[in-house]
């Protein structure tokens, strides 16, 4: 009989110090963030190329060439600095991290102008399966949040042969244009709010108009306890300058309803997706106390998860973004979920 998933809770008192210990701890987190920062600054200003698939695909890398591979993919509004923190962690403990721009984010750009700009869900998954190719990666630990974390979702699902384990918050993401067409609570489609106004020429230039204001009002909702600052807000906006960021942004949405095509090379893929295949690689799953985007519950998804599996709750005002907000934990998921 299989062990039932257990379920943790880590208590994060970073947004509020009592004492002169709780000083001395903050000054202490000050400066580990401080050299992060600085470590993360050397690693953001060396992006990288690689040819992969349709894509010329920017990245991020760290660590040993020969350490275990752990792949982190970001989400939407957000961009490769989601993981700044992370990475430092990570490649003190032996990992080399790649961090990959999405299509339509950062420096990565297609290879041909009449390939469509097309978003839906399996043509990110197979952009990350080509880019492991090009890096000749077998396999590695992959994880991440909002588009991220669906991403990953897909390569665990579908080629497990590929992923070591799985780290990903808000757990299980794949979905279906036909799983789609079923409506939800009156609340739950508040919550959607932004994929619906896309879905209307005027929420394409609206987002197209106003990318940078649009990103920063998703930031403060999906994350309303997190005070970041211009800067960080900034260095992350920039990827969203890619000359395809609007068309893929709008595309991902519009397909999710069923109301932009996708390509037919990737039916195969929808069709086992549409499915909701099991998760068998060893997995934790995060989830922030304070995450302001839409969201299952975690006991909604459990099951999906057929192998060894961990889920952890991350209290302290912790939001969508959360390896951005709560780094160490980030990072010690993928630390843990190796040794499951």
């Amino acid at each position: 009989m299989k062990t039932p998933p257990r379920a943790e809770t880590v208590n994060l008192d970073r947004r509020r110090f009592v004492g002169t210990a709780a000083m001395i701890a903050a000054a202490a987190e000050l400066g580990i963030a401080k050299r992060a920062r600085a470590s993360s600054d050397l690693l953001f200003d060396k992006i990288r190329q690689v040819k992969a698939g349709v894509l010329d695909i920017g990245y991020a890398e760290a660590g040993p060439v020969n350490g275990p591979a752990a792949i982190l993919l970001h989400g939407w509004p957000y961009d490769i600095h989601s993981y700044a923190a992370v990475a430092p962690i990570l490649t003190a403990q032996g990992f080399r991290v790649i961090i990959p721009y999405f299509r339509g984010y950062g420096t990565t750009r297609f290879l041909s102008e009449t390939t469509p700009r097309n978003a839906q869900q399996a043509a990110l998954a197979a952009d990350i399966l080509a880019f492991m190719d090009a890096l000749k990666i077998e396999r590695a630990v992959i994880a991440g949040y909002d588009w991220g974390a669906r991403t990953a979702n897909i390569v665990a699902a579908l080629a497990p042969e590929r992923c070591v384990a799985l780290v990903s918050v808000s757990g299980y993401l794949i979905g279906s244009q036909a799983a789609n067409r079923k409506p939800l609570s009156p609340n739950a489609e508040q919550a959607w709010w932004y994929q619906y106004y896309f879905a209307t020429a005027r929420g394409r230039l609206g987002y197209q108009e106003n990318t940078r204001a649009f990103a920063r009002l998703i930031w403060q909702t999906a994350s309303p306890d997190w005070r970041f600052d211009d800067a960080t807000f900034a260095r992350s906006a920039a990827a969203f300058d890619n000359p395809d960021h609007v068309a893929i942004v709008i595309h991902n949405y519009r397909w999710r309803l069923g109301l932009a095509e996708g390509e037919p090379r990737y039916d195969a893929m929808e069709k086992l997706l549409a499915a909701a295949p099991a998760i068998s690689v060893p997995t934790i799953t995060l989830e922030g106390d304070a995450n302001g985007a839409p969201h299952p519950d975690p006991s909604a998804y459990a099951k999906k998860f057929s192998g060894k599996y961990r889920h952890r709750t991350i209290r302290g005002g912790i939001g969508h973004n959360l390896p951005q907000e709560a780094p160490r934990e980030f990072a010690q998921a993928i630390i843990d979920v190796r040794q499951l």
